[in-house]
């Protein structure tokens, strides 16, 4: 959980946009983890199977409503809590300009933009962790890639000279 839980936490978050669902995902997942440890083979990393059980359970919870809803305002939340590293966490995440671009595109772009560079994650393990063809991903991250430097450019924020 100290290595792999600001990464499991933040992938909820990004599927479900609510930082209580989220933590409450990451609790199932670490327990889901927990439970079916013998199970796990070591074709993959510790990482990818955490975030593969990590996207089920978030497609499980969201259905078809992902990527539907604003994610909660923080500061709307309990007041007077003290504010977690996972809290800080989401927050720089929400806040996050280019995220912002990323959650104009389509649902399947988004996905790989975010599991490559925001989980850090190859195209190999974002294939298992979504089970798609590894060049099914490489060809969603190009396009991903392309749509996000459009979405981009209609802001001005990116200048040709």
């Amino acid at each position: 959980m100290n290595e792999f839980g600001t990464i499991v936490i933040r992938t909820a978050f990004f599927y479900t946009g609510d930082a209580h669902l989220a933590e409450d995902i990451s609790q199932e997942v670490f327990l889901r983890a927990y439970r079916k440890w013998h199970t796990f083979r070591g074709d993959s990393t510790v990482k990818t199977w955490l975030t593969t059980i990590t996207v089920n359970i978030c497609r499980d919870k969201m259905s078809v409503r992902m990527f539907t809803e604003q994610p909660t305002e923080p500061g709307k939340l309990e007041l007077g809590r003290t504010i977690s590293v996972e809290d800080e966490a989401l927050e720089r995440l929400k806040k996050s300009e280019v995220l912002q671009h990323v959650l104009r595109l389509p649902l399947p772009y988004q996905e790989v933009l975010y599991l490559y560079y925001y989980a850090d994650l190859s195209t190999r393990e974002i294939s298992e962790a979504i089970s798609t063809p590894e060049g099914t991903v490489r060809n969603k991250l190009h396009r991903a890639r392309e749509m996000l430097a459009r979405e981009i450019g209609k802001e001005g924020i990116i200048h040709d000279g």
